[in-house]
């Protein structure tokens, strides 16, 4: 059975005092084989607030993918760097490659950088983006688990949430999903749920989870900081998924099961 710890919004420079430690001991308690991060690592892309997200990081058991976040660019004032250095800070601490692939026998995560320093926060996906993605879905292989990370999420449950949602959505899903695509991981707007998500020319069907903010104070409403665990296993071809939400319990100081999902995965192969 593969863990995967997915972790998101952690907005570094404004997290909670207590937080963050309740989050390596979850960590550190179900030993993720990746953790999976999936944006606005910090508040305002500053040094400081990266290097202090390096050091989080440094500290989980396991090795952690990360893409950017629109908190991961330079503000809009900063017109100069966000321009031409968009990336550097973030790049700093987190290395040169904004869409990393991970693979192993078990497992498939193909990034995508879903920020567009030309917008305000908004997200967008490109044609060579999706076409990219796409492709190497349909290499993977019979047991591993097909995950795309992003920051932007593309379902929204609350009608306040759709103007969030990622740019070139409706030709992206549809084509992921038929390449393959089981789970699409995103962040962003703080709100934890899961959706399914349909292709266009085959019966499968995805589905994308959304994560809370990790650590920080931008809680959204009354959902606490919340993080999610993957489980995924395969044997003679069944496969086993399951998503679970973890919320942090102030009064106990520890991060505790809210609820567990139970995702079916179509395989052609």
């Amino acid at each position: 059975m593969t863990c995967l710890l997915h972790i998101s919004d952690p907005h570094f420079g404004t997290e909670q005092s207590k937080v963050p430690a309740a989050l390596l001991r979850l960590a550190q308690q179900h030993q993720p084989d990746h953790i999976l991060l999936s944006g606005d690592i910090t508040q305002r892309a500053r040094p400081s607030q990266f290097a202090a997200a390096r050091a989080f990081t440094d500290l989980l058991p396991a090795p952690v993918l990360t893409v950017p976040g629109n908190h991961d660019i330079p503000l809009i004032i900063n017109v100069f760097a966000r321009l031409f250095y968009p990336y550097r800070n973030y790049a700093r601490e987190f290395g040169q490659e904004l869409e990393p692939v991970l693979e192993t026998e078990q497992l498939l995560v193909v990034c995508v950088n879903s920020t567009k320093p030309a917008r305000h926060k908004n997200g967008e996906v490109t044609a060579a983006q999706i076409a990219r993605v796409a492709q190497r879905l349909r290499q993977a292989k019979p047991g591993q688990l097909r995950i795309v990370m992003q920051h932007h999420p593309v379902r929204a449950i609350e009608e306040s949430d759709q103007s969030n949602l990622l740019i070139g959505r409706a030709q992206a899903i549809p084509e992921w999903v038929d390449a393959g695509l089981d789970l699409l991981l995103a962040g962003h707007i703080h709100l934890p749920y899961i959706r399914p998500l349909t292709g266009q020319h085959s019966p499968r069907t995805g589905w994308t989870a959304q994560a809370g903010t990790a650590v920080s104070q931008r809680v959204r409403g009354s959902i606490p900081n919340s993080v999610n665990l993957i489980r995924h296993g395969c044997h003679e071809g069944l496969h086993e998924c399951s998503v679970e939400r973890w919320d942090y319990a102030e009064q106990a100081d520890e991060f505790q099961l809210f609820s567990q999902t139970d995702l079916a995965l179509h395989r052609s192969d």
